[in-house]
């Protein structure tokens, strides 16, 4: 399933690896050896926020549609 949630992609040398973030979801990040993985992670990651704030009974912020943060 595909989010509409705005994610970061970087590199991090600290982990060696490629990071995605989901700001709008805290704490909501995956990494990966390259750019599709760890795309690819952040959707299951997303999806995995999503399920565990509904179980707690927890608000999930809808996706604000635009950009957060400008370089």
């Amino acid at each position: 399933m595909a989010h509409k949630y705005e994610i970061i992609l970087y590199w991090s040398n600290e982990d060696q690896a490629f990071i995605a973030e989901v700001p709008e979801l805290p704490g909501c990040m995956a990494h990966g050896d390259d750019q599709e993985i760890a795309l690819r992670n952040i959707n299951d990651a997303v999806q995995f926020w999503i399920d565990t704030a509904r179980e707690m009974g927890h608000p999930v912020p809808e996706p604000k549609g635009e950009r957060l943060i400008f370089a």
